[in-house]
């Protein structure tokens, strides 16, 4: 059977695609976390929120509240990278601290 191709040639066809809005979904934030220790004082945790964070004695004095009477508090919010910083800044500080992603 010489001669005879069995080839077979494509056509092209139109293929229906769905319509997809897909938004991109924004990026979480980190959470810096510091947690109660027997070692610093209540004074000295306001204090170093006040420095670190620029909060009001107020808003510093709450968090310090809730490190103690609740185990940690959430101090500071961002990007991984500032998170990282926040982190280091309270360990220099002599706080426990650590980072973890939110939602």
């Amino acid at each position: 059977m010489m001669g005879i191709s069995t080839a077979s040639t494509a056509v092209p066809t139109e293929v229906e695609r769905p319509e997809t809005h897909q938004v991109p979904a924004p990026e979480l934030p980190w959470l810096v976390i510091v947690w109660n220790d027997p070692i610093n004082l209540m004074s000295y945790v306001t204090y170093v929120f006040q420095k670190l964070f620029g909060y009001s004695r107020e808003k510093a004095h709450k968090l310090m509240l809730d490190v103690h009477y609740k185990g940690r508090a959430v101090v500071s919010s961002g990007p991984k990278e500032r998170a990282e910083l926040d982190t280091a800044r309270l360990h220099q500080h002599g706080l426990w601290a650590t980072m973890e992603h939110s939602g």
